[in-house]
């Protein structure tokens, strides 16, 4: 899943892909192998500004229409649009989105209305309030969750319940745990590891753990700097069973993918070396 951000304010891209450099960067993440592309108008960066309907829709026009061509014309390719307001998902999903990506875990149940009148899928990330509210990504209390994997769960499945009661079917909503939304390194790691676990929700896993500051755990860098922290973690997530995984570096992640499968399990391969102390 590749990311298209058409914003000024990004935590990492930040202005490098609006305007016309927006459909040159879309074209280079369906080159490099992208099966659905997923374009923002409205930075989730902590203490970021809301972003009007208005002003979403004007940012993001250009990049969903030329996305939606490129998809008319392929079978493989789908377009997810990164928005939490009902009127921006209306008009994208007539535009010709297939997906509605919120990151606010449903704070309006009008968004699971009008996804479900369209026939399209909305991927529910877990969140804890505003993005505006937030201190930072992995700025949050150790003790904000008793258990964070049995608390994400449970506060998730309250906004499935509540899709599903605005018409949402089920098979139709995935699963994102929110990596560094209201969640510390700490907590994001703990999610990671764990990852498996959320198979309890029988639903498709979505992970977004490209170049965010849980990564820093291991040796704090700037975001241009945590290429190999995504590749990692991207690994492992598709090992513990995520269906998508969102990133900015679609070429690079995807080859370690690939060559991570060519490879195959190993972990009970033989050879001269297996026995070594």
């Amino acid at each position: 899943m590749g990311v298209l951000n058409v914003t000024p304010d990004s935590f990492y891209d930040g202005g490098c892909h609006v305007g016309e450099r927006a459909e040159s960067h879309l074209k280079s993440l369906v080159a490099a192998g992208a099966l659905v592309i997923d374009i923002g108008g409205e930075s989730t960066r902590p203490g970021a500004a809301v972003v009007t309907a208005k002003e979403q829709l004007e940012r993001i026009e250009p990049a969903v229409r030329a996305a939606a061509s490129l998809a008319e014309r392929s079978s493989k390719l789908w377009l997810s649009v990164d928005t939490a307001d009902p009127e921006v998902a209306e008009r994208v999903l007539g535009w010709g989105a297939h997906i509605i990506n919120d990151v606010s875990c449903l704070a309006q149940t009008d968004l699971a209305r009008v996804v479900s009148r369209a026939a399209a899928s909305l991927i529910l990330m877990h969140a804890r309030g505003k993005m505006a509210d937030m201190a930072g990504f992995s700025h949050y209390p150790d003790h904000g969750y008793v258990d964070v994997v049995d608390d994400v769960i449970r506060e998730w499945n309250v906004a499935r319940e509540l899709a599903i009661q605005a018409g949402m079917p089920a098979r139709d909503i995935l699963f994102d745990p929110g990596i560094g939304f209201a969640k510390n390194a700490q907590h994001s790691l703990e999610i990671l590891r764990r990852l498996s676990h959320f198979s309890v929700l029988a639903t498709p896993v979505v992970l977004g753990p490209s170049r965010k500051s849980f990564l820093n755990r291991v040796k704090p860098v700037p975001p241009d700097q945590r290429l190999g922290g995504t590749v990692a973690a991207c690994l492992y997530a598709a090992e513990q069973g995520a269906m998508l995984l969102r990133v900015h570096d679609v070429q690079v992640v995807r080859q370690a993918l690939m060559t991570r499968r060519v490879l195959g399990d190993s972990s009970n391969a033989e050879g001269p070396c297996s026995k070594a102390s």
